[in-house]
């Protein structure tokens, strides 16, 4: 693995950090081109980008500390440690969605339709995040003794399955199904919520092959992202339905 890209004198340069900052620079650029074109020629601040980045950033640390919340709060100095690294993707995408409800109300920006365009930013960042993550060794998968297997430096030489590389193909493959979609959309709010479906989905499968420490539901069997995937699933449904019945309006 590469977890550090290159040093400028004192200085080190990660690449799990220089990967989230081109996938935030290459989705930013994409919202932007989208929202002009879909959107009745909106230009998103840059300020949007830098509270969602924010918002974003919290909300992953936040739920990177409750999966273990009895460990950090008898190590705060480990929040410290930890603090440039350990997020959890659906932290993230949570306080994000909070945040994008208020700014999106409040500058008047059709909300379903920028959640469309959101959908495949997501995507982006999420695909070049999970390289960041596979360059670091972090997020590996069980050991298993199948020719993809890969030894990372935490695994100490025992040969694991690269969930991130499954992820980031699971990913892209989401995003190929959305721009297919994207051309027989059948009503606003239709791309995001199904990414929502098939991420959480296919997340869910990902997690029976997860290896690294993560927190659990039931101890072993349902993780934190589990439970909260299948709440996502759940409410997604009820939402594609009453979209779908023009109950909600867009």
């Amino acid at each position: 693995m590469h977890p550090e890209l290159f040093h400028i004198g004192p200085i080190t340069i990660y690449t799990y950090a220089f990967l989230i900052v081109l996938g935030t620079l290459v989705a930013s650029i994409y919202t932007k081109w989208r929202a002009r074109k879909e959107l009745e020629n909106i230009n998103l601040s840059n300020n949007f980008f830098y509270y969602m980045f924010i918002a974003g950033f919290i909300g992953g640390k936040i739920f990177y500390y409750l999966e273990r919340p009895a460990y950090f709060f008898s190590h705060p100095g480990k929040m410290l440690h930890n603090f440039s690294g350990g997020f959890v993707f659906y932290g993230s995408f949570i306080t994000i969605i909070v945040f994008l409800i208020w700014y999106l109300k409040k500058h008047k920006i059709p909300f379903w339709p920028m959640l469309d365009i959101l959908a495949i930013t997501t995507l982006i960042v999420h695909a070049i995040g999970r390289l960041g993550c596979f360059f670091g060794g972090c997020c590996y998968g069980k050991p298993t003794g199948s020719f993809l297997g890969m030894a990372f430096p935490t695994t100490h030489g025992q040969r694991v399955h690269p969930t991130q590389l499954y992820e980031i193909f699971a990913l892209l493959t989401i995003m190929a199904i959305l721009f297919y979609l994207k051309k027989r959309q059948h009503f606003k709010g239709e791309i995001f919520v199904t990414y929502l479906i098939l991420y959480a989905l296919a997340r869910n499968i990902l997690e029976l092959y997860r290896g690294d420490p993560r927190g659990y539901i039931i101890n072993g069997y349902l993780s934190h992202s589990q439970f909260i995937g299948i709440i996502i699933i759940l409410i997604s449904l009820l939402f594609y339905s009453k979209l779908k019945k023009n109950i909600i309006n867009p």
